[in-house]
């Protein structure tokens, strides 16, 4: 069964004053990798990573896992965005939306943001289930928590 029905077309940004979200992609690998390199012992301790990520990478492996998640996103088997500061541009965390492992639910959900950003995990979180629940078609998510 596919993820997502063949005719849901994924949406492509979520703006709010604080950040936005669009489609993760090769384009933000510097500023991807200095996030979440930065930010190690805080995205642990987060929901949903206690230690599975991150894991040391170079730049370039950086690169590959973006594009693994950017063929996710286009074959529509998962979709990770990255959350963006919404002057300057900068990668302050990511947004994974992929199917359930554990069957439980239409999807699991996961975010983290930089440690500088930290002020912002409740945010992104609440607007998320906001914008999961108003414009995806899934019935229930799993959403990491506490």
């Amino acid at each position: 069964m596919p993820f997502v029905a063949a005719d849901f077309d994924p949406p492509g940004s979520l703006v709010t004053e604080r950040f936005v979200l669009e489609p993760l992609g090769v384009e933000h690998n510097e500023s991807d990798y200095e996030a979440w390199s930065s930010s190690i012992p805080h995205i642990r301790a987060t929901p949903g990573f206690e230690g599975r990520w991150p894991h040391e990478m170079t730049l370039e492996e950086n690169r590959r896992d973006l594009e693994r998640h950017a063929d996710d996103f286009a074959a529509r088997r998962g979709f990770t965005y990255t959350v963006l500061d919404p002057e300057i541009r900068e990668v302050i965390g990511c947004v994974y939306i992929y199917p359930d492992k554990e069957g439980g639910s239409d999807a699991a959900v996961s975010s983290w943001v930089r440690a500088s950003r930290a002020e912002l995990d409740g945010d992104v979180r609440q607007a998320v289930s906001r914008w999961l629940a108003e414009r995806w078609p899934f019935e229930n998510t799993a959403y990491a928590t506490d």
